[in-house]
C-alpha cells in the first residue's frame, strides 16, 4: 500500500488524538487532523479501509530499557530481562508486557533492548481500535519513530508535550510546562560534575535538533533549528528506519485473509460439497445399478435353466461358454453370434403362429443359414410363418410339406438379407 494512516493515541480515553495519512510514493501528506478523544476514533474507520494503519502511543507510558544480560541465547536473555528491571519499574513484572527489539549489541555492550508497558494499558489501546473497527498490526512508542542522530537529540512539540529521542533506544515524553524544570536539572548536574572528567562527560548538556519551536529559550542549551515539520509527518518519514513493534507475542495481530482468498475458499468449499454430493449420488446410483444387475443375472440364470433344465450349477460368468458349447451342437461355434441374431429375428414369427412348432433346428455357419424342421396342424400355418419371417427381412426357402394324419410337417431354410 502506498498510503498509510498514522494515529497517535493518548494515554487516557479523554486525551486528544492526532492522525495523518501519508503517501510514501509522493512523500507528502494526503490528509491530517485531530479527534477530541477515543470515542471519535470511528471517524477514521473509513479512512483505514484499504490502507495500512500504524499506531503511535505515548512514550511516557512505555518503559524503554537497554540492558546487558548474561547469556548466549536470546531466549535465556529475554527470560531474565524482566527480573533485572524489577526494581526500576513502577508495576509488578506480572502486570507488565515486555516487547523486544531485534537490535544487536551496541558500543556500550547492551545486548537486550526491551519496552515494558502495562497489560491493561496496551489492552485499552487495542480495545479502542477494535471498537472503531480499525485493524492495526503495528504499534510503536512515538519517541522511537523520531529521527535518530548520533551525539544529538531530536525534539518536536506535539500538543502540550515534547517528544524527545535521546539515542537509538532511549527517548522520553515531557509536558511543555515542565520543560524549563528538566533543563534546569540538567544544568545543575552538569555544573556539579564540571570538576569531574567522567561526570562532566556523562551529564553534559545535550545538543538538540528541534523540528518545531520550543516553549522556552534556555541559555546554555545548544539548539539546532531543523526544517519545521508536522509532528506526525516527521514520525511517518522515519518510522521505517526501525522495525520495532509493540504488538508481538500474545498481542500480535494475526494475518487477515484477503476477500479474494476468502471468496476462493468459499468457491473451493462449494466445489468440494458439490463433488461430495455428486459422489454420493453416483454411489447411490451404483448401488441401484448393482441391485438391478443382480436381478438381471438371476433372470438370465432362471431363463437358462428353463431352456436347459438338465443344467445344475449355473453361473453368469460361465453361461457364455456354456451357450457356445450348446451352439456347437447346433452348428459352428465360431458363428454363434450370427445364429443368435437370426434366432432372435425369427422369434416374432413363432409368436405370431403359435400353432407351428419346431422339431429340429440346425445352423450352417458358413452359409449363415438356419434350417428348421417344423410341424403344424395345417398348411396355412406354414404360409403364415413364411410371411412373418419375410416381414422380419429374412429370406425364406420353404421345403415340401407332408400330411401325416392330423399334422403337417415341413421345412424352412432361412438366411438374413442384411448379411448377403
Amino acid at each position: 500500500m502506498s498510503e498509510t494512516l498514522f494515529i497517535r493515541l493518548g494515554s487516557q480515553k479523554q486525551d486528544l488524538i492526532h492522525w495523518l495519512i501519508w503517501s510514501s510514493n509522493q512523500q507528502e501528506i494526503i490528509a491530517s487532523g485531530e479527534l477530541t478523544n477515543a470515542e471519535h476514533l470511528s471517524e477514521l474507520t473509513e479512512k483505514s479501509q484499504q490502507r495500512e494503519v500504524v499506531t503511535f502511543v505515548p512514550g511516557c507510558d512505555v518503559a524503554i530499557k537497554q540492558l546487558t544480560v548474561p547469556g548466549k541465547s536470546q531466549r535465556a536473555i529475554r527470560l531474565a530481562a524482566p527480573y533485572m528491571l524489577e526494581d526500576e519499574l513502577a508495576q509488578d513484572v506480572e502486570q507488565l508486557f515486555f516487547a523486544y527489539s531485534n537490535l544487536k549489541q551496541d558500543a556500550q555492550g547492551h545486548n537486550c533492548f526491551v519496552a515494558a508497558v502495562g497489560r491493561t494499558q496496551i489492552e485499552k489501546w487495542r480495545d479502542w481500535l477494535t471498537k472503531a473497527e480499525i485493524r492495526c498490526k503495528i504499534m510503536i512508542p512515538d519517541v522511537l519513530a523520531m529521527p535518530y542522530h548520533e551525539d544529538t537529540w531530536s525534539v518536536v512539540a506535539l500538543g502540550h508535550q515534547l517528544l524527545i529521542r535521546q539515542s537509538q533506544w532511549q527517548g522520553m515524553v515531557v509536558d511543555q510546562a515542565t520543560w524549563q524544570m528538566i533543563v534546569d536539572r540538567w544544568q545543575q548536574r552538569s555544573k556539579s560534575d564540571s570538576g569531574n572528567e567522567e561526570g562532566a562527560d556523562s551529564t553534559r548538556l545535550p545538543v538538540l535538533n528541534a523540528y518545531s519551536p520550543l516553549p522556552v529559550d534556555i541559555e546554555g542549551l545548544q539548539i539546532n533549528a531543523m526544517p519545521e515539520e508536522l509532528p506526525l509527518a516527521l514520525l511517518a518519514q522515519h518510522v521505517k528506519a526501525q522495525s520495532f513493534n509493540l504488538l508481538q507475542g500474545e498481542f500480535q495481530v494475526k494475518e487477515e485473509r484477503s476477500p479474494v482468498l476468502v471468496n476462493w475458499y468459499w468457491a473451493a468449499g462449494i466445489a468440494a460439497f458439490a463433488l461430495l454430493a455428486n459422489v454420493g449420488m453416483k454411489g447411490a446410483e451404483l448401488l441401484k445399478l448393482n441391485a438391478q444387475q443382480q436381478v438381471i443375472e438371476e433372470q438370465i440364470i432362471t431363463t437358462y435353466k428353463k431352456a436347459f433344465p438338465e443344467s445344475r450349477k449355473v453361473r453368469v460368468a460361465t453361461i457364455k461358454s456354456q451357450l457356445k458349447r450348446k451352439l456347437s451342437e447346433v452348428g459352428s461355434t465360431n458363428t454363434g453370434e450370427g445364429f443368435l441374431t437370426m434366432l432372435n429375428k425369427t422369434q416374432p414369427a413363432f409368436s405370431s403362429v403359435p400353432s407351428l412348432k419346431p422339431e429340429s433346428l440346425r445352423f450352417d455357419g458358413k452359409r449363415q443359414e438356419i434350417r428348421i424342421q417344423a410341424v403344424a396342424k395345417d398348411y396355412q400355418s406354414f404360409d403364415k410363418f413364411k410371411v412373418a419371417l419375410e416381414k422380419a427381412k429374412l429370406s425364406v426357402n420353404q421345403g415340401a410339406q407332408n400330411n401325416q394324419g392330423e399334422q403337417v410337417t415341413g421345412s424352412f431354410s432361412i438366411t438374413d438379407k442384411g448379411n448377403k
